[in-house]
């Protein structure tokens, strides 16, 4: 027989019910009051937003821990410049390549909702936004005129399974979202407070991004917060496993160097060993990107001293953060 819940427990359930459905109905607003089209709000054909591959506005930023290594400061300028734009490009491939797999996992997940469900609109709002910023990410890969391809081939094949996470566990679907945008968010939000003039076009793509991206992270994370803590125990501790394994793989697929790059301008294993595998800032920069989805994650109880032990194998754990149980 079903367990029995007391009054005071459902009228609580019904309240936390009530404000996670109010969250919803401000994010779905918003996405009608403020929104962006690509192909409308950018100026692409301006002057100013030409893309030259010389243009030291592309030198790499301090975020870039290869920018500051002698190999680097000793290429000429034009060829930082296009290291830097190499780097740009292959981070809006890759994150257009991610929001491909988003939106299709989006919309298997919208697909068995029920009539009424508040979820549904919120999801197309954001299907939606996905779309205009995979068109704006592939306009400026197409206009840098470099051969720009994203993720590697092995691992695009295996990131096929993404969309049909839903199927499985909704609550790991977007666990891998906030794998995916949270590092994109933390290192374009470091980008635009550097200091450092940058590209116009960049800017504003980013810009857009950060906004827009803003509710999906956080419907991504008023979602958890509604589900996981009722999850049976075993289910919610599998997903505690499964989560580090999940944020760890990502945002090293977000911040990596590009295999082409490194290969293209000839830079030496030992530098990027240099700057990204033994690099203390490098290593920190990874815990850095996912230090709000830790956060959450102890918060709604998938951090405990078994799955601790995954988030320290996997590079992301800091230890100033507090565990549960």
């Amino acid at each position: 027989m079903p367990r029995a819940v007391p009054a005071r427990e459902g009228d609580l359930q019904v309240a936390e019910r009530s404000a996670y459905e109010a969250v919803i109905a401000r994010l779905s607003k918003a996405s009608v009051d403020k929104h962006w089209e690509p192909y409308k709000d950018i100026p692409w054909d301006d002057p100013d937003f030409h893309v030259d591959q010389a243009d030291p506005r592309w030198e790499l930023p301090d975020v870039d821990k290869l920018g500051g290594h002698p190999w680097y400061l000793a290429r000429p300028p034009e060829t930082r410049a296009m290291i830097g734009l190499w780097r740009v490009a292959t981070a809006m491939k890759i994150g257009l390549q991610f929001e491909n797999l988003l939106k299709r996992g989006l919309l298997n997940y919208a697909y068995r909702l029920p009539n009424g469900s508040p979820e549904f609109r919120y999801v197309y709002h954001e299907t939606i936004e996905e779309g205009h910023h995979g068109m704006m990410f592939q306009e400026f890969v197409n206009r840098t005129k470099l051969p720009i391809r994203g993720m590697p081939g092995p691992l695009s094949f295996l990131a096929q399974v993404a969309p049909w996470i839903p199927l499985i566990s909704t609550e790991l679907f977007f666990v891998f979202v906030l794998g995916g945008e949270d590092p994109i968010d933390h290192v374009q939000r470091k980008l635009l407070k550097d200091g450092r003039a940058h590209h116009p076009l960049e800017e504003a793509i980013i810009r857009i991004h950060i906004a827009e991206e803003a509710r999906h992270i956080s419907f991504a994370r008023h979602y958890l917060r509604n589900r996981v803590p009722r999850m049976p125990r075993r289910r919610r501790l599998m997903l505690g496993v499964l989560s580090p394994l999940v944020l760890g793989l990502m945002a090293r697929i977000m911040l990596a160097p590009p295999g082409p790059m490194i290969r293209r301008f000839g830079i030496p294993p030992g530098v990027v060993a240099d700057v990204y595998l033994r690099n203390p800032e490098a290593k920190q920069e990874i815990r850095d990107s996912v230090g709000r989805t830790r956060e959450l994650c102890v918060e709604i109880g998938l951090v405990n001293r078994l799955t601790r032990r995954i988030w320290q194998v996997m590079g992301i754990w800091e230890d100033r953060t507090p565990i549960g149980p």
